[in-house]
């Protein structure tokens, strides 16, 4: 997100993504700043290496098989950054010394994008689809949307397989639910476009090194679809009350809103949206989890 502040005037959220789902269930609140108020947020490294490496591993296949080497791939990592940071000035900030931070900062993403190779062979893949953009709408009206990273088609069968590549390490078992519910997501959207289940949704660590599949069900894609409606009318009861509570957790300390948070002592900017009314219900915006 731009440093900047966002111009557009405030409006109702009319659509459901992967990442702005989780924010309402990690913080109603935090959901409120960022789709809402639009407010600010600075770029950090980490989530910046994460565009890179994406990037790569996009590009990466727009050559013959045959090139899709380790060492190609590390040598594409300074002209993504330098084609990111063209598109965003603002990343600028991010390395106030040039010579002593940026090096092992490319450096440690040519590392996640080497570490790619010893959990994939793109020798022996030819993607489908690459940040294939999808969007649908359930019958209640909510439009779901987001990227899928890697849209793979086999050749025989037809079977569907949804690649995400995470730059973080895998999340320990007991969270594995919320990690896939991303991939569930794209599943139910897909299935939706497509008249068909994909045959396999699969994670890919580079921080960690591990692969996590999942194989979803028709139940399964119709349990998330039950789900997303149950914490869309959560949001849109916010968005009517602007009742959104804040929810603390671990992830807190790496939140750019802790000025205006209350857990933090803060106050949240004047609600920006016509208010129509609180009911004894509102208590919803924080009852619905991943």
């Amino acid at each position: 997100m731009s440093s900047t502040t966002d111009a557009r005037p405030p409006r109702p959220p009319s659509s459901l993504s992967p990442s702005r789902a989780s924010d309402f269930m990690r913080c109603p609140l935090l959901y409120r700043l960022r789709v809402i108020d639009r407010l600010p947020e600075k770029p950090s490294p980490a989530a910046t290496r994460g565009t890179v490496v994406h990037a790569v591993l996009e590009r990466l296949f727009d050559s013959p098989a045959a090139e899709r080497t380790p060492d190609r791939a590390r040598a594409m990592v300074p002209g993504q950054w330098d084609k990111l940071r063209a598109e965003r000035p603002e990343l600028a900030e991010l390395f106030a010394d040039e010579g002593s931070e940026l090096a092992p900062w490319l450096e440690s993403a040519a590392a996640l994008v080497e570490r790619w190779f010893s959990l994939e062979d793109p020798t022996r893949l030819e993607p489908a689809e690459r940040e294939l953009y999808v969007e649908t709408e359930l019958e209640s009206g909510l439009t779901l949307r987001g990227y899928v990273d890697r849209l793979d088609v086999a050749p025989a069968s037809g079977d569907l397989r949804v690649v995400d590549y995470k730059t973080g390490k895998a999340p320990r078992p007991e969270y594995a639910d919320e990690a896939l519910f991303q991939m569930k997501f794209y599943a139910l959207v897909l299935w939706r476009l497509r008249a068909v289940v994909p045959r396999r949704l699969q994670l890919v660590y580079l921080g960690s090194g591990d692969v996590l599949t999942y194989d979803p069900t028709e139940a399964d894609l119709r349990s998330v679809a039950r789900k997303l409606e149950a914490l869309w009318d959560a949001i849109r009861l916010a968005t009517e009350t602007g009742d959104w509570q804040p929810r603390k957790g671990p992830l807190c300390g790496w939140c750019d809103h802790q000025a205006v948070c209350p857990s933090f002592g803060g106050t949240p900017p004047p609600y920006p949206l016509p208010v129509v009314g609180k009911n004894e219900d509102s208590s919803v915006t924080t009852s619905v989890t991943a």
